[in-house]
């Protein structure tokens, strides 16, 4: 290829990537978004804690040859999550099914009036937890699974008011994955 060939095959290349660059992205409109066919509640929210009295610790790691400790969860609070497919799931061939949802993960952080307050100091949250669901699968549009959870939780605040965030995690049938997160306020 002579030198003038490959600029004007170069010259050609920018063109096309900068006309490609040029083109006006996707009208939001037709992007569906999660919280456009997955509903997502918590019962109650907010919830309540009542003291931790079923004996469930934690360990606090101590360090230079000193024993670590182990403690008892100061709280636990239970609420239920229902998460529901609606029939927008299915438009435009959004997702395929079966939907799986294929992980639920728990954060729990101190809170005053309903604000996420972190610890100073180098002090951490403390929480544990554990869910029951009724299954994991989405057969179909306006399919719902049901969330039991448990949350034991300690905070440096030595109060019950919390945020708990429950973050949900799907993948459809041809291997989408998606997320949901939703907050629980824990009442003082």
């Amino acid at each position: 290829m002579t030198h003038s060939v490959r600029r004007i095959f170069v010259g050609f290349v920018v063109s096309v990537l900068a006309v490609a660059g040029c083109q006006s992205p996707t009208d939001p409109d037709e992007t569906l978004e999660v919280d456009d066919f997955l509903e997502v509640n918590a019962t109650p929210n907010p919830t309540t804690a009542i003291e931790s009295t079923d004996g469930r610790t934690y360990r606090v790691v101590r360090g230079n040859n000193q024993p670590d400790d182990i403690l008892v969860f100061d709280w636990k609070t239970a609420f239920t999550i229902t998460a529901t497919l609606n029939s927008q799931a299915d438009d435009d061939d959004a997702l395929e099914f079966p939907v799986s949802l294929t992980a639920v993960t728990v954060v729990v952080k101190q809170a005053s009036g309903g604000i996420v307050t972190p610890p100073t100091g180098g002090e951490v949250e403390r929480f544990d937890y554990v869910t029951n669901a009724n299954t994991n699968v989405y057969p179909s549009v306006n399919s719902t699974v049901t969330i039991g959870l448990e949350v034991w939780y300690d905070l440096p605040s030595l109060r019950r008011e919390a945020l708990v965030t429950v973050n949900l995690s799907f993948t459809d049938d041809d291997g989408q994955a998606f997320t949901k997160t939703v907050d629980v306020r824990v009442a003082p």
